[in-house]
């Protein structure tokens, strides 16, 4: 697994488990989901992922959304 495919799956976890909260306790949980969509959309513009960052420390493999970064 790369660090784009880690993202994606991580965002789309987050938003399964957002729509799960908003249904069961409140529905305040959708702004979770609205988060990372938002994350997601600001992502695509200026290459800055919290999420793809910490999957990088991780040591997961750069892929061609988010490089890897040597720090």
């Amino acid at each position: 697994m790369n660090v784009d495919r880690a993202v994606m799956a991580f965002a789309g976890f987050l938003v399964l488990l957002s729509l799960a909260l908003a249904q069961w306790l409140s529905p305040w949980w959708l702004l979770l989901a609205a988060f990372v969509g938002l994350n997601l959309l600001q992502a695509a513009f200026t290459g800055f992922c919290p999420a793809a960052m910490i999957f990088a420390r991780l040591g997961l493999k750069g892929g061609c959304a988010f490089p890897g970064r040597s720090t």
